[in-house]
């Protein structure tokens, strides 16, 4: 067999097994897109997983429409999620609103429900307040359980309809903004990945200093290496279960943000000292030489000169810190918990992205949801990643003139 035949066939060897990684990789970008695209609009990003129910004060007036200005109006896209309506639409005058009765179904559940499905430009709900006084956001496909304390449940439209527009006055209507978003989650990661790189970066880079520029070659270096190679390996769910046993149990921080921050932030130690120590080590030793000879302190050479120039490769680690944080499941569930909820302080438990996407698609057999979710996750690390590429191109020092 001739050489030329030989590099002909690793060369195909080559592209068979590009063209294999980046089938595979299209075919699941394009799986998440195709089953999670249709999920994601404005509610899913901004609205909780679970429902809010709260009342809404409405001063009653007499609203009425006419079918054209509803059909220049946009409707509800409640069709989507509900069943066929179990009833006609009715439009009640006193709140300027129609009103749809409809089965609600979903993985758990199945009970019929009064839903908002259209709402007239005159209507008192568009100045709802509750009861602080704050305006209230009401919009289509709210649900309606009760008004002046007379509760709806085994009403007909009709009945609702006579029952809201035979009371006067300032009306207290009960009402459930629906859930199955992932605001609360999109929050708890953003908070994950900025507690975990405030603890683990100083540490991570000084680290990183130490074995670079103040450790002498030897078995203490190697085994400090040794062992953040070897924690850069181990499972997630190892650290989750030190985690838990440590920071929840033994230090009594309970299922919390504070927990599961300082856990993932383990986690990332060895990505961030490995990869910041490379990048140290790519600074020229002749900047350090030149430094220290105009008279400058080994502290300064490091802060003023090996540092700014190491800044591209102290950004990959960030990049590859942000990544991991927003990926990170397993050790989460453990120590931060599935509470699909803003955590209101350090101690207080919540659900980030990727748990949420494991919570829907286990608990609930949701993959349409679990899809979605995984959407903005590559939404959200395609943005961190230009605006760390940007931060770092800005603080580059050969980029600078």
């Amino acid at each position: 067999m001739t050489q030329k035949i030989k590099d002909t066939i690793v060369k195909g060897v080559v592209y068979l097994a590009t063209g294999i990684t980046l089938c595979v990789l299209l075919f699941i970008i394009g799986f998440i897109f195709i089953k999670g695209i249709g999920l994601i609009n404005w509610n899913f990003i901004s609205r909780d997983y679970n429902d809010t129910t709260f009342y809404a004060f409405v001063q009653e007036s007499n609203s009425p429409t006419t079918l054209d200005e509803k059909v220049q109006e946009n409707k509800s896209d409640y069709d989507k999620k509900y069943e066929t309506p179990l009833e006609a639409p009715v439009y009640v005058e006193s709140i300027g609103a129609e009103i749809t009765k409809v089965l609600y179904k979903n993985y758990t559940t199945e009970k019929e429900q009064f839903i908002i499905s259209y709402i007239s430009k005159g209507s008192p709900l568009l100045s709802a307040v509750n009861s602080n006084g704050t305006s209230i956001d009401v919009s289509t496909d709210f649900v309606l359980e009760s008004v002046n304390g007379n509760e709806f449940t085994g009403m007909s439209t009709e009945e609702v309809k006579t029952l809201i527009n035979d009371q006067s006055g300032e009306l207290k209507i009960k009402m459930v903004e629906p859930g199955g978003g992932i605001r609360s989650n999109i929050i708890t990661t953003l908070y994950m990945i900025l507690l975990s790189l405030v603890v683990a970066l100083p540490i991570g880079i000084f680290g990183a200093i130490y074995l670079t520029e103040y450790a002498k070659p030897g078995k203490i270096v190697n085994a400090i290496r040794f062992a953040a190679e070897c924690l850069a390996g181990i499972p997630s769910i190892i650290f989750g279960l030190f985690g838990m046993a440590f920071f929840v149990v033994a230090l009594n921080f309970q299922i919390s943000l504070l927990s599961g921050s300082l856990t993932v932030a383990i986690i990332l130690l060895p990505v961030i000292i490995r990869s910041t120590e490379e990048a140290l080590k790519t600074v020229p030793i002749a900047f350090r030489e030149g430094s220290l000879a105009l008279g400058a302190t080994k502290l300064q050479t490091i802060f003023k000169i090996i540092l700014p120039c190491a800044v591209p490769g102290i950004a990959t680690a960030v990049l590859l810190s942000i990544g991991r944080v927003i990926g990170e499941s397993a050790a989460l569930l453990l120590t931060a918990g599935t509470v699909a909820q803003i955590p209101g302080t350090l101690f207080s438990p919540g659900s980030t992205l990727t748990v949420q996407a494991y919570y829907v698609t286990k608990e609930e057999g949701n993959i349409e949801m679990a899809c979605a979710i995984g959407i903005v996750i590559i939404v959200i690390v395609i943005i961190l990643n230009i605006l760390s590429r940007i931060a770092s191109d800005k603080l580059n020092v050969f980029n600078k003139e």
